[in-house]
């Protein structure tokens, strides 16, 4: 936590005080510090508290996150109804307001959960699925982010620690986080709630794009992605 004096930092250009890591601040405050700073890309206020992450490496945070937002990306384009992001700002409440790396949520119109703020264009309310690239962070997305996520009710939460080779998959069940585990038929990870979303952890974790989207390709074709889409057409209303 910061130690010095909000009141006596120097100010943005715009007399708005900085954001600093380890600020406590209100979710409004710290959405003005962050609207005066563009040059800051990235900065999470999580149970409170502002976090904002150091430069990422090509190796084990830009490029596993691309391919993560790959695979995202093919199920939104195969799944009517079902919208993504990458790097969203998201209100979960008054103290959290993360910027997940990849994030796939049911649109409003098709009975999601979700909103979209009228002037900011910011998601309101926990999207369906979060994914997190975890490096450095792994400590934030694996305590107080998986927190916040839980409460928030996140139905699925993903994070791929890539310093361990490992992927954590939860599932929001009764108020907690149970961990999915791959089927042990496959050895694949296979969305609860977005039916097709189909992982290969080995391929991902070794950087082979192709044979993600090649068991993602397995997933769509699934009778439970067909009736997925009929559910969610039936859902439509006119926005």
């Amino acid at each position: 936590m910061s130690t010095r004096n909000p009141t006596t930092r120097p100010a943005t250009g715009r007399g708005v005080p900085p954001l600093e890591s380890g600020d406590r601040l209100t979710r409004a405050e710290f959405e003005r510090r962050y609207e005066a700073m563009p040059d800051v890309k990235k900065a999470e206020l999580i149970e409170g508290e502002v976090y904002m992450p150091s430069p990422v490496s090509l190796d084990y945070h830009a490029e596993p996150h691309s391919d993560v937002v790959t695979w995202l990306g093919v199920y939104k384009a195969s799944t009517a109804g079902v919208g993504s992001g990458d790097n969203a700002t998201v209100r979960l409440a008054p103290d959290n307001e993360p910027q997940p790396d990849a994030l796939l949520y049911v649109r409003p119109e098709f009975g999601g959960r979700v909103r979209v703020t009228k002037k900011k264009r910011y998601l309101r309310r926990a999207p369906e699925f979060v994914f997190e690239v975890a490096a450095s962070s792994a400590s934030i997305d694996l305590g107080k982010k998986l927190t916040a996520y839980r409460r928030n009710k996140v139905s699925e939460y993903a994070v791929w620690r890539v310093y361990d080779d490992v992927i954590d998959w939860f599932v929001y069940r009764a108020g907690g986080f149970d961990p999915l585990a791959p089927d042990p038929a496959d050895g694949l990870f296979k969305s609860t709630v977005f039916p097709g979303l189909w992982l290969d952890p080995t391929a991902l974790m070794r950087g082979d794009l192709p044979a993600v989207l090649a068991t993602l390709s397995r997933g769509l074709a699934s009778p439970e992605h067909a009736a997925f889409v009929q559910l969610l057409a039936s859902r439509r209303t006119t926005p």
